[in-house]
């Protein structure tokens, strides 16, 4: 079976989403369709060499951090007003532009922190709570189908965008080596939901 080229569903937005800093819908359209270009671009490499797909070779959490930072990337690329936070590990990722010196800043508060996740519903572990506008990007990957090479592209699946406060998170409990995160409690992922951006209907 050839490899799928996934197309992002036009009509899956939420025209009353709010989105802060310029943020446009056909933004957040642009950006997950350079992704699902990307992998269609490098699987179909793969595969005509004979090697497994990307969506199967990396681990979740890989997975999970190449796409934050290509829906990083790109949101900077089609977004009228927002960069990358050029400080390396920064929050959040996006910085508007022009109010930090050389868009580099370690802790800030204005942008939006970019997340991906395969929970649905857009739970997602954070390293600490913010007062933040926070972009969660759920996604599924086809693990299961059999022979590998009938399995579904990735696809994103929802998008959520929300201004949640400190107050909007729980603290996890830390093992002994463990890293301290924080999650939204009930409430809060309510209130991030609310803000629906995307739904995918496959």
């Amino acid at each position: 079976m050839p490899i799928i080229r996934n197309v992002v569903s036009a009509d899956g937005f939420n025209p009353q989403a709010v989105l802060p800093y310029e943020l446009r819908l056909r933004d957040f359209e642009m950006a997950m369709q350079d992704v699902y270009d990307f992998f269609y671009d490098v699987n179909r490499g793969l595969v005509d060499s004979g090697l497994a797909r990307l969506d199967d070779m990396l681990r979740p959490a890989i997975m999970s951090g190449l796409l934050s930072d290509m829906l990083t990337s790109s949101l900077a690329k089609h977004s009228r007003a927002l960069v990358v936070n050029r400080y390396h590990n920064g929050h959040p990722d996006l910085v508007v532009k022009g109010v930090y010196p050389c868009d580099s800043v370690k802790a800030g508060s204005e942008g939006v922190e970019v997340k991906t996740t395969r929970k649905h519903g857009g739970a997602v572990d954070t390293h600490g709570a913010r007062d933040q506008w926070m972009c969660v990007f759920v996604y599924d990957v086809d693990a299961a189908t059999e022979p590998a090479r009938d399995r579904s592209p990735m696809n994103f699946c929802e998008v959520y965008l929300g201004q949640v406060t400190r107050s909007d998170f729980r603290k996890n409990p830390r093992g002994e080596l463990g890293t301290r995160t924080a999650t939204l409690h009930r409430d809060g992922i309510e209130k991030l939901r609310r803000n629906w951006i995307y739904r995918s209907s496959t």
